[in-house]
């Protein structure tokens, strides 16, 4: 029998990271940069996080020396510098040298994904792990503890009070986000320069300035994704291409919610279950039949992405000057 009590908190996890990285993109692409490494900048922020907290419980020893801010503060610090780095090469590409952004998108993945792999294997090695894998769970439980409360007040206690405090502020920086596109100047600023560059900076916008924090604020954003399914998803676990296609699926959320923020908190979750889905239903142990399940959320993106295009409305559409690069005119 389908058990809804415990599909949805583990939709919801599953959602999280997508939630992230599509709030992330979102932004992104506002500003008319269409930064197709997103996966690569997810994978980087949840090593970059890792780094900092197998850093931390070594230099601590034991789990009782941990100091509960920094066992926190550290690895979240150290995936914001991670990801902001790797936005700023993607804007030093494609904004200042104008690069393609296509090709350097696929290239920031290609290349994110081989920094991780090479930092945690490195870690594996440091931690003399029988496995390929490193167990950070004395910092995954600072991430994972859910609210006190939430075990006695049954299932809406486990629907909506039993996750990791990082699930509940990718919901506020969705809705933050939201609310600065769509009743801000600087939001009202961010997406006349996605629309046209021209127009904004004939009106005295600083066409680069906005492409360069939108597009960090959304890797950042973006690489909280990676952390969180690092220290709470998956339960401070660290294996090299484990992450799977998750960054892909969060570009796609972006085309499924229609570029706007405040949809992304449900269809993450929607997302969530479609990836899950299989486990749920019974497939006689057939793995076609499961990876069948886990392109689910593409179908739909698919079929809404057709949808849009049908009814050729311009509020669904994506930033007219989307992915391509801006040539200020001499003046």
């Amino acid at each position: 029998m389908f058990d809804i009590i415990s599909f949805i908190p583990r939709a919801v996890a599953q959602g999280i990271p997508l939630l992230f990285g599509s709030t992330g993109e979102t932004l992104t692409e506002k500003s008319g940069n269409l930064n197709l490494g997103i996966p690569g900048i997810m994978y980087v922020g949840a090593i970059s996080g890792v780094i900092g907290a197998f850093l931390y419980e070594q230099s601590c020893g034991s789990a009782d020396a941990m100091n509960g801010f920094l066992t926190v503060a550290i690895p979240l610090l150290a995936s914001l510098c991670g990801s902001l780095l790797m936005g700023l090469i993607y804007c030093f590409l494609t904004v200042t040298l104008r690069a393609n952004q296509n090709v350097t998108g696929l290239a920031m993945t290609t290349f994110g994904v081989g920094i991780g792999n090479f930092f945690g294997g490195s870690l594996i090695k440091l931690a003399g792990s029988e496995i390929p894998s490193i167990a950070l769970s004395a910092t995954s439980q600072h991430f994972s503890r859910a609210l006190p409360f939430a075990s006695k007040l049954g299932w809406f206690g486990k629907i909506f009070l039993s996750y990791g405090f990082l699930a509940y502020v990718a919901v506020i920086i969705a809705l933050a986000a939201s609310y600065v596109l769509n009743h801000t100047r600087v939001g009202l600023h961010l997406r006349a320069v996605g629309e046209s560059p021209n127009t904004a900076d004939a009106a005295g916008i600083d066409v680069n300035k906005y492409k360069y924090k939108a597009t960090c604020i959304g890797s950042m954003i973006a690489g909280l994704g990676g952390l969180y399914y690092v220290m709470d998803y998956a339960c401070g676990v660290w294996s090299n291409d484990a992450f799977g296609d998750r960054g892909w699926l969060a570009i796609a959320l972006v085309i499924f919610t229609v570029w706007r923020p405040s949809l992304s908190v449900l269809a993450s979750i929607l997302f969530g279950g479609l990836y899950i889905l299989y486990i749920f239903i019974p497939t006689g142990g057939n793995l076609a039949v499961k990876e069948l399940y886990k392109m689910l959320p593409y179908l739909v993106t698919i079929i809404v992405l057709v949808g849009t295009s049908m009814r050729n409305k311009r509020e669904d559409q994506p930033p007219m000057s989307l992915g391509l690069a801006y040539f200020r005119e001499e003046r």
